[in-house]
C-alpha cells in the first residue's frame, strides 16, 4: 500500500526550514528520548532544515545540544546513541520564537512535562509551528483516566477499568508524605473493592506515563497490593484494567485532526509476561509483525477505528493507537492514544509508515509540512 505525502515538502519554498529538535525533558522516559533524537537528527535532510538540537534537562533547564550540534557538523555517523543534554542555557521563547514561520519544532518528549499538553502550551504561546497534538488532544490521550472517560463517552469498546486517586489508596496522613510508598500502607478497603469489580489478572498503571514505567501485572491481592505502590511511586491517579487473552494491535495514524489516513496494522508479540519497558527498550525479545497477520475485513476495521480515535482525541499530526482484540470475543478494543509515539526506525509507528510506503526521512518531512500547514490554518483564524 502506497501512501504518498499530502503536504508540500518543508524547506521547497524560501530556504531551509530551522527544525528545533526537542528533547530530554523533566520525566522518567528522558533517556528514551535522548535515543530518539539521535536517529531523527541521523535521518532529517540537511538540505531542506537548519537542524536546531535542543535539551531540557532532568531538572527543566533549556540547552543549546552543543554536542549534538559538533557531530552532526562531522556527520550522521558521529552521532552518539543518546544525545547528551548539556551546553549553554538558553531562554525557551527567545530561542523558539526567532524567524517564526520558518521554525519548526519537534518535540521528542515522552511523557510528563512533554507529551502532556505543557509543552504543547508553551509552543502556542510562543506562536511557533510544532509538530504534533495541541493542548487539548496532548493532555487528554496523556491522562489514562481521562482517556478512558473519553472512549466511554464517545462509544469505543475497552477492557473494564477502574481509575483510582491517591487519596483513595492511602491514609491522609501517610498520602502526602514523600518517597516510596510502602505496599502495606494501601488501604485494606480499597484493596477488596478493586478484587470484587475486576477479575485476576489485573494491570496496575500509572495515569500519567508511558513506556511502560511503572505498569505491573497482578495475579493476586499481595501483587496487586504491590503494584499500586509502584504506580504510586509515578502519579497520584492510577488506572487499574482487567486483564484479557488478546492479540495486541497497533496503527499509525498521519494527518490533520479533520483528515487522518492510517497505516496498515501492526502486531506485538511480547517477550516477556506483557509488552514491558524491558521488551521495548532493553532486550527486544518483542516480535513485532508488520503487517498485522489480519483478514482483509478485520484489518480494514482498525484502521477505520483508529482514524475514528485520532479524531475523537482531537489529535493532530501523529499518533499510535492500539488495540486489543478479542477474537471471537469483543473484537478490538481501544487500549491507548499514544500522540508522541517511539520514534526510532525500529519503533512500531516509523515501521508502520515504512510499510505503507512512506520511508522514515519521508515520514519526518511530512510531519513538519503537517505542522506548517496546521500553524497557517490557526493564524487565518486568528
Amino acid at each position: 500500500m502506497t501512501t504518498p505525502a499530502t503536504t508540500s515538502p518543508p524547506g521547497s519554498h524560501g530556504g531551509r526550514v530551522r527544525l528545533v529538535v526537542l528533547f530530554g525533558g523533566q520525566s522518567a522516559e528522558h533517556d528514551v528520548s535522548r535515543v530518539t533524537a539521535r536517529h531523527v537528527l541521523a535521518a532529517a535532510d540537511p538540505e531542506r532544515y537548519e537542524i536546531l538540537p535542543v535539551g531540557i534537562t532532568r531538572r527543566g533547564q533549556w540547552v543549546l545540544a552543543e554536542g549534538a550540534v559538533a557531530a552532526l557538523a562531522a556527520g550522521p555517523q558521529a552521532l552518539p546513541e543518546a544525545l547528551a543534554v548539556e551546553g549553554p542555557a538558553l531562554d525557551p521563547l527567545p530561542a523558539l520564537g526567532e524567524g517564526a514561520g520558518r521554525v519548526v519544532v519537534l518535540p521528542l518528549l515522552h511523557g510528563p512535562m512533554g507529551e502532556d499538553g505543557t509543552v504543547q502550551g508553551l509552543l502556542e504561546v510562543a506562536g511557533v509551528p510544532y509538530v504534533g497534538s495541541g493542548v487539548l488532544g496532548s493532555a487528554l490521550a496523556m491522562d489514562k483516566v481521562a482517556a478512558k472517560q473519553m472512549a466511554e463517552a464517545t462509544g469505543f469498546a475497552q477492557t473494564r477499568w477502574q481509575g483510582l486517586h491517591r487519596s483513595e489508596l492511602l491514609d491522609p496522613l501517610i498520602a502526602d508524605k514523600p518517597g516510596p510508598v510502602d505496599p502495606d500502607t494501601i488501604d485494606d478497603a480499597a484493596v477488596a473493592e478493586l478484587v470484587g469489580a475486576l477479575p485476576f489478572p489485573m494491570f496496575v498503571k500509572p495515569a500519567n506515563m508511558g513506556s511502560s514505567i511503572g505498569v505491573s501485572k497482578a495475579q493476586d491481592a499481595a501483587e496487586l497490593r504491590a503494584g499500586l505502590a509502584t504506580a504510586l511511586d509515578h502519579d497520584e491517579w492510577l488506572v487499574v484494567e482487567e486483564g484479557v487473552t488478546a492479540r495486541e494491535i497497533e496503527v499509525a495514524v498521519l494527518g490533520h485532526t479533520t483528515s487522518p489516513r492510517a497505516s496498515v496494522p501492526g502486531e506485538i508479540v511480547p517477550g516477556a509476561d506483557f509488552y514491558d519497558y524491558d521488551d521495548k527498550y532493553a532486550d527486544g525479545v518483542a516480535d513485532l509483525r508488520v503487517p498485522a497477520p489480519l483478514a482483509p475485513e478485520a484489518a480494514e476495521e482498525v484502521r477505520a477505528l483508529a482514524c475514528r480515535a485520532f479524531r475523537a482525541y482531537r489529535a493532530e499530526g501523529m499518533a499510535r493507537v492500539d488495540f486489543l482484540y478479542e477474537e471471537g470475543g469483543r473484537g478490538f478494543l481501544l487500549n491507548e492514544l499514544n500522540t508522541t509515539p517511539g520514534f526510532t526506525p525500529i519503533s512500531m509507528y516509523p515501521m508502520l509508515w515504512q510499510a505503507s510506503g512512506l520511508p522514515y526521512r519521508a515520514l519526518i518531512d511530512e510531519l513538519v509540512g503537517l505542522a506548517l500547514e496546521r500553524h497557517e490554518q490557526v493564524q487565518r483564524r486568528r
